[in-house]
């Protein structure tokens, strides 16, 4: 059963067409990556996702279509981190948490044990446990970032939708949340991740999706949208470049190299990154 499917989604909004036709599909425990330019469309497809925009298309949760499901049972399956969330100021992380598990109840007095003992366990593996009783509003950009990660993790849905999720976290906190979002991942949880970090999405996402004006303009997993760029010999005599080379080519370059005397240390095939695939797949749409 799938996580999440959309086909052909569109949403305008203020006559502008922001996203255009996007159809894609998530398994439990996959990890995709949207990418694109500023105003591309990708946060406008994660409220769609979330039912917080109307919208055109189909999209499914969990096999289900959305329009069966009414609003409650909607976000009950999908656990969203906003990139500007709204944050009370006077409320306790643990209210604010909880709130995350009952989002249609609200908050009067104590929480249930349950539901309390599920968002300190989501405090703490965030490493944020000791912020359990302290007001939202005396906390630091960072601080807040976790509460707000806690909250989604401990509603404990199928699918988490992030919008630049670690974008207030030192690269300490960054690896945390990865390491959280890995157990999730190995429990089934799927993440729909909206970031601008490339070189974190390269290392964890399992596919990655490029928009550009509302559009899907490339998609694939990271060696999938990453091509050859030639192989680098480290010598003797210095560093070595065959820019036309691939990995089939190295053997035979290295024994050449060895025939004519030449003491080879190392050898490395030159792929191009998630950040130059991005770039090309964006600049080929035209102006």
């Amino acid at each position: 059963m799938t996580a999440l499917v959309t086909e052909r989604v569109g949403v305008t909004l203020e006559r502008a067409r922001v996203v255009d036709g996007i159809s894609l599909a998530l398994e439990p425990g996959d990890w995709v990556a949207l990418i694109g330019p500023n105003g591309a469309g990708k946060t406008t497809l994660l409220r769609a996702v979330a039912g917080l925009v109307p919208y055109e298309g189909s999209i499914a949760l969990g096999g289900d279509e959305v329009a069966s499901l009414g609003r409650r049972e909607q976000a009950r399956r999908t656990a969203v981190v906003p990139q500007i969330p709204v944050i009370p100021p006077d409320m306790s992380v643990l209210e604010y948490v909880v709130l995350g598990r009952t989002p249609h109840l609200g908050y009067a007095g104590a929480p249930g044990r349950r539901d309390a003992d599920a968002a300190r366990s989501a405090l703490g593996a965030l490493d944020a446990l000791h912020l359990v009783d302290r007001r939202l509003g005396s906390l630091s950009g960072g601080e807040r970032q976790r509460a707000v990660l806690a909250r989604a993790v401990a509603q404990d849905a199928g699918l988490l939708l992030l919008d630049e999720p670690t974008s207030a976290l030192d690269p300490a906190g960054r690896r945390t949340v990865r390491g959280l979002l890995e157990e999730l991942r190995r429990r089934g949880t799927a993440v729909l991740l909206n970031s601008h970090l490339l070189s974190e999405i390269e290392l964890v996402c399992d596919r990655v999706v490029i928009i550009d004006r509302g559009r899907v303009v490339a998609r694939g997993t990271p060696a999938e949208l990453s091509r050859a760029k030639g192989v680098e010999i480290e010598t003797a005599a210095g560093l070595r470049t065959y820019p036309e080379a691939g990995r089939e080519d190295v053997p035979g370059i290295v024994a050449g190299l060895v025939a004519e005397g030449e003491a080879v240390y190392g050898v490395r095939v030159v792929q191009t990154t998630l950040e130059e695939a991005y770039l090309e797949a964006v600049e080929d749409t035209g102006p």
